[in-house]
C-alpha cells in the first residue's frame, strides 16, 4: 500500500562539520534549558496552588471567644460578603464589628458618636 522507505547505509550517512556540530550542540543545550525552565515553572505553580489549598484547610475556625467591652450587649448579628457583622450597645452608644467568617479574626470596627 505504501512504499517503504530505503533502509540508510552506512555510506550515505554524512559526518557532520564542526559548524555543524556546535549548531546541534547549541540546540540541544537550548532544548535542556527551556525543558528545566518548563518544569520549574510547572512546579511553582503547583506548589501555589498546593499552598493556598493546605492554607485554606489550616484556617479552620473552633471554639472561639471574642471579648466585648464591659457592659455591651448584643443587639444583632448577620452575615455579609465572608463577614460576620454584630451589632452591639455599648453603654448606649451603637457599634458594629466585623469578624471574617473562615477565620473569625475581627476585621474592622465602626463606632459612632453624636455630634455636639
Amino acid at each position: 500500500m505504501f512504499p517503504r522507505p530505503d533502509p540508510v547505509s552506512q555510506d550515505k550517512v554524512e559526518k557532520l562539520s564542526t559548524d555543524q556540530a556546535r549548531v546541534v550542540q547549541k540546540m540541544r543545550r537550548f532544548s535542556m534549558v527551556s525543558g528545566l525552565v518548563m518544569a520549574l515553572g510547572i512546579a511553582s505553580i503547583l506548589g501555589v496552588i498546593g499552598y493556598r489549598m493546605m492554607r485554606g484547610k489550616a484556617t479552620k475556625a473552633g471554639d472561639i471567644t471574642a471579648t466585648l467591652p464591659k457592659g455591651a450587649r448584643i443587639v444583632s448579628t448577620a452575615v455579609a460578603d465572608r463577614l460576620l457583622v454584630v451589632t452591639l450597645d455599648v453603654g448606649g452608644t451603637p457599634e458594629i464589628r466585623t469578624y471574617d467568617l473562615a477565620t473569625l479574626t475581627p476585621a474592622g470596627r465602626l463606632t459612632f458618636a453624636v455630634a455636639p
